[in-house]
């Protein structure tokens, strides 16, 4: 861990897992950071995720990742079933030879605990100070640095600022001032006590079920004694991006023609959470001067990857690196370059998740004819052919994160 060396300074904005991974990633370069939550209080709402060897990789460079192995559980595989007849349509096994491939498992975890073990590490870290109930209204951005003015009246200066605050990010809107584009595709997660799991469906792995623009999810949390439920489908009406209560009534409303075996999961929960979900078309660029992005903020993406928070962390973790690479023979920064690197060498990449995300939606919610020939794509494929397919998403590595970036002029 560096000591610090200079008088450089940024703020973040937003408390997720995003701008918690960030300001560590930042203060171990010796930089001072202050935090701006717009929340009472530092914390994650939601349920679970999943995890991906890539983000195991971008843990360990922030110096948690055992902290989260720690409260994680390991799956032994990945499956696709037919929500429709109940066959299955892809298995793709995570055991020791997947974890020999990627340097890495493949684990879920309550999001809570994942934003615990980074926050824990954040408050020990003498050069990160975080401000709760500090919603940004005001932001402006010079060449010498930025001030944001919160809603209730402070003013916070730095050299320079990364938005790491979701898909309504006020950052974002004064960077590039676009709009989210929201979907369609409504969420409802909840947790159930593992109990209350049918035997038979009490598996060690996210299973999905695919069915006709809808699917579920569920797979086992904090030590196999809870089960994260997640359901998607297209939603009838025209949907505004936000979070609120759901209702079964509605979830079952959706999943008519769903076989009895995946379907008695949607009686489990005794509330929901319902988000409607929305992501942006990716850009060439997400910042300027001394500002930048990270995570939902630059590139918000839907769910059917399993990626949005692993992309974050990456995005930490080269954000990191692209400002060391760019220290001054003083010992500053120059930041306004490093956000330049940091952008060339995260926008193809994460430009890609977003697209092959929606295209997975597809895929999942495939009906008819469609659901025939995504049902016919994987049977008889060996486990090599599955790791090399997703070679170019799990196999991130930190000391490789800034190698396809160019140069700022």
């Amino acid at each position: 861990m560096n000591t610090p060396s200079s008088s450089t300074s940024v703020l973040l904005v937003g408390g997720g897992i995003g701008g918690l991974a960030s300001a560590l990633a930042l203060a171990r370069l010796g930089i001072q950071v202050e935090l701006l939550e717009q929340s009472a209080h530092i914390g994650e709402i939601g349920a679970g995720l999943q995890l991906g060897p890539n983000a195991f990789a971008a843990l360990d460079a922030l110096g948690v990742g055992e902290a989260v192995r720690s409260k994680a559980v390991f799956t032994e595989r990945l499956v696709m079933m037919d929500a429709v007849d109940c066959s299955e349509v892809a298995s793709v096994e995570v055991g020791e030879e997947f974890r020999q491939r990627f340097a890495n498992p493949y684990a879920v975890s309550h999001r809570a605990d994942l934003h615990g073990a980074i926050f824990d590490a954040v408050k020990q870290h003498p050069l990160i100070r975080f401000h709760t109930s500090a919603a940004v209204e005001h932001l402006e951005i010079g060449e010498d640095g930025v001030l944001a003015v919160t809603r209730d009246g402070r003013q916070f200066r730095a050299q320079a600022v990364v938005g790491c605050d979701g898909v309504k990010s006020v950052v974002r809107a004064e960077l590039l001032g676009d709009a989210p584009r929201v979907s369609g595709h409504v969420v409802y997660r909840a947790v159930v006590p593992a109990e209350q799991m049918p035997a038979d469906l009490r598996w060690n792995a996210p299973v999905v079920w695919a069915g006709p623009n809808c699917h579920l999810v569920h797979y086992p949390l904090r030590g196999g004694e809870q089960y994260n439920l997640v359901v998607t489908f297209h939603s009838r009406d025209k949907e505004e991006w936000g979070v609120s209560e759901g209702s079964q009534e509605e979830v079952l409303s959706y999943f008519e023609g769903i076989h009895e075996c995946p379907r008695q999961l949607l009686s489990l929960p005794t509330s929901w959470r319902r988000w409607s979900t929305a992501d942006r078309d990716p850009v060439e660029q997400w910042g300027r001067g001394p500002a930048t992005l990270l995570g939902d903020a630059a590139h918000p993406m839907m769910q059917y990857l399993a990626q949005g928070a692993c992309m974050a962390l990456e995005d930490a973790v080269t954000l990191g690196e692209a400002i060391g690479r760019c220290r001054r023979e003083d010992g500053s920064h120059d930041l306004p370059r490093a956000f330049r690197l940091y952008e060339s060498a995260r926008v193809a990449r994460t430009a890609r998740v977003v697209l092959s995300v929606r295209e997975m939606g597809r895929i999942y919610h495939a009906k008819g004819v469609e659901r025939l020939v995504r049902n016919s794509l994987w049977p008889g494929r060996s486990q090599q052919r599955f790791y090399d397919a997703v070679e170019w998403l799990y196999a991130w590595r930190p000391e490789h994160c800034l190698d396809d970036a160019r140069a700022p002029a």
